[in-house]
């Protein structure tokens, strides 16, 4: 019987072993991958979800890592984190700027408790940020689930596409009243996927 796994793809941020212990800590097989691990060989891993990591670059640069953007059409729950999630938008047709305000640390987020990342979340959630980029426009299709004083954009969601995004780094700051439980809460969204 094949094993159900996570890919967490290394975009070269400084928490991606930690991403691939709290996935571990749900329960859940993970493997780390490369960005610059063929599409083909993700198909071949028949992953039940897909992370993209942070990382130290600015997506719009041209010679910043990147991935094909085949990988939101195979269906499956993919979750962005801090650059993970600049690059989401900015492959999908959002806008990624350099921000008015880097914040760095502990930081109170404000989250939209109708959303499938953050029911029954405090309205008002401490989260770990650490970036000098922010999303000035979302893409298409995607809707604001969480937002702070300097950034307006910490979290987003396309249901639809299983594709979720957040600009806070959940592996950094566990527990039961911050966004560690956000590994929970992306596992549990991979049980409905193909």
């Amino acid at each position: 019987m094949k094993r159900e796994t996570v890919v967490v793809l290394d975009f070269g941020g400084q928490y991606n072993q930690l991403i691939a212990r709290r996935v571990r800590e749900c329960n859940v097989y993970c493997e780390i991958y490369s960005y610059k691990t063929d599409i083909e060989k993700i198909k071949e891993i028949q992953p039940k979800g897909i992370i993209f990591t942070g990382g130290p670059n600015s997506c719009y640069e041209p010679d910043s890592p990147t991935y094909t953007k085949e990988i939101f059409e195979l269906g499956i729950p993919i979750l962005g984190i801090c650059y993970g999630s600049q690059l989401m938008m900015h492959l999908l047709g959002g806008k990624v700027e350099k921000a008015p305000v880097r914040e760095y640390g502990k930081i109170e987020v404000n989250v939209d408790n109708n959303s499938k990342l953050f029911t029954d979340v405090s309205p008002k959630t401490i989260c770990w940020m650490s970036h000098n980029d922010y999303i000035s426009k979302v893409a298409p299709g995607f809707a604001i689930s969480a937002w702070t004083n300097d950034c307006p954009v910490a979290a987003v969601e396309n249901v639809e596409k299983k594709l979720y995004a957040v600009q806070f780094h959940p592996e950094a700051c566990p527990g039961p009243l911050d966004s560690g439980y956000l590994f929970d809460r992306f596992m549990d969204m991979m049980k409905g996927a193909k």
